[in-house]
């Protein structure tokens, strides 16, 4: 009989390996890094066989550092980096580095797409913008410039996919990333025919789909020797670690939202349609719920601006946070919740690298806008959060007017300090939800997933045997109310800035 379920996140730095209990207790986890290669200004890639090797290790290591027996996991299961192109052969060979999400190289082939169709019509298939990030497009990209690669290639996959293979020797993705290639049907849960004859690729290069919760197969003998897992232990697809992480917050039914608030941030919440913004602001992945959907709005830099805050401007914060042994953001947070709502008339835009969601705008600058004499550092480092906090209820707005949202659980580092938590709960007026596990909810979402997929669990509610909240934010009416002006003028700084932007790249 199972008693527990092994879940792999596959991330950009590196696998984190969890193992729970069947009723939804975390046992253990293990972590094992490997590296990305940045060059060319924008290219970023990965060799797949340090995937494999970490999933490897990971394993290994977690079923000996718990003292379980292997033939007690009931079920393997994945979140994974989205958004790439590993071209393999029949055999499931690597024929070169992967070309991960952060990947912007084929510009070329975005505009070749958008030779035939508009970014708006676009939108209305995949759910997202024609943009180089997707992996039809980066696919392009190796045919054109890597012929012999591409002839050679029989299948594209992303990150958890050669996983999969590796273990089970099947070829398959499934929706979540099936999206992630840019050439996704959304409402039919298809390849579009469409868009791969846009893109001049040939459609047989792409995965069989196949649900999050579909068995691909038992482990086979030669892995599970590899491994230490249990030959024809079931092995579940699992989803795109954006989308898991719905489920691993228990956004698993229609206005269940959350927020992950890391080096960048994201609030996504859970539909039966995709949601279609006129202004294209947000995107709508394929939830791992069959027959729901992912509505979601990104923006770049949120703890990234923090970070950016801290190591700049904070330095005398970082020097007492070492000679005491505190955190440097211990300090910036007392002199935060000192200042007043709004800042004391400061209205920082944080938009560090740009702009994804809601501004599509690559030339998007940071500023600090409103400053007087009087100003206090704290008023500063107040607007700071503000400003990152009102970008994302932008986002959280245009959701809103298609699905009712009364609460949003929070992830992420982001969500480790309350003073920014209640500022979150006074700018969005809503209630704010805290887990006791902040950096699990991929995890956790695959965990589900698998047991799902497996037979373990009936459905995705069982996902509240492993969700507990820690704390609760509910808004303050009065400083609700004093936000809805900052909120408008914060909006009105962008725009006036928005044609000078571009003038400031000198």
């Amino acid at each position: 009989m199972a008693k527990y379920i092994l879940a792999h996140d596959l991330g950009t730095s590196g696998n984190k390996a969890t193992l729970f209990t069947v009723e939804g207790k975390l046992v253990g986890s293990q972590v094992h890094s490997y590296d990305a290669d940045y060059f060319n200004g924008t290219w970023v890639e990965q060799d797949a066989e340090d995937w494999w090797q970490a999933v490897c290790h990971t394993t290994r290591n977690l079923i000996e550092s718990t003292g379980i027996s292997a033939d007690e996991i009931g079920a393997v299961s994945f979140s994974g980096q989205m958004m790439g192109c590993l071209c393999v052969d029949r055999q499931g060979n690597p024929l070169r580095k992967a070309i991960i999400w952060a990947d912007q190289r084929a510009t070329k082939q975005a505009a070749q797409i958008e030779e035939h169709i508009s970014q708006k019509d676009f939108y209305h298939i995949v759910g997202h913008r024609n943009t180089p990030s997707y992996g039809v497009q980066k696919l392009m990209w190796v045919k054109d410039n890597e012929p012999e690669i591409y002839e050679q290639t029989y299948k594209t996959l992303n990150a958890k996919d050669f996983i999969v293979f590796r273990l089970t020797g099947k070829f398959y993705t499934e929706y979540s990333d099936g999206n992630s290639m840019g050439c996704f049907d959304l409402c039919n849960l298809k390849w579009s025919e469409e868009l791969i004859s846009y893109a001049g690729i040939d459609g047989e290069k792409l995965p069989e789909l196949k649900p999050s919760t579909f068995v691909a197969g038992g482990v086979t003998e030669e892995a599970a020797r590899i491994t230490g897992l249990a030959a024809g232990t079931p092995v579940v697809l699992g989803g795109g670690d954006g989308v898991t992480a719905n489920v691993g917050t228990g956004s698993v039914h229609p206005g269940k939202t959350y927020s992950c608030m890391g080096t960048s941030a994201w609030i996504t919440t859970t539909t039966e349609k995709p949601i279609f913004d006129e202004e294209m602001r947000t995107v709508t992945w394929a939830h791992v719920i069959p027959g729901l959907y992912a509505p979601n709005g990104t923006m770049q830099t949120a703890g990234g601006a923090y970070n950016w805050l801290k190591n700049t401007i904070c330095k005398m914060e970082a020097y007492d946070a070492k000679l005491h042994g505190k955190s440097p953001y211990d300090y910036m947070n007392e002199q935060i919740a000192q200042a007043p709502v709004g800042a004391n008339g400061i209205i920082f835009l944080p938009y560090l690298l740009g702009e994804r969601a809601p501004r599509w705008n690559v030339d998007a600058k940071g500023a600090f806008l409103g400053l007087k004499s009087e100003n206090t550092r704290g008023d500063l480092l107040r607007s700071v959060l503000e400003g990152v906090t009102m970008n994302l209820d932008i986002i959280l707005n245009i959701l809103r007017k298609q699905v009712k949202i009364d609460e949003i659980t929070v992830i992420g580092g982001g969500a480790k300090g309350s003073v920014w938590r209640q500022i979150m709960a006074d700018v969005y007026n809503t209630r704010i939800l805290v887990p006791t596990l902040l950096e699990e909810a991929g995890s956790m979402g695959a965990a589900v997933t698998g047991g799902v997929g497996a037979g373990i669990y009936k459905d995705f509610d069982a996902v509240e045997q492993f969700l507990e909240i820690n704390s609760v934010h509910e808004p303050n009416p009065e400083a609700a109310a004093k936000y809805g002006p900052v909120k408008e003028v914060f909006d009105e700084c962008y725009f006036a800035l928005e044609k000078v932007f571009p003038k400031m790249n000198f």
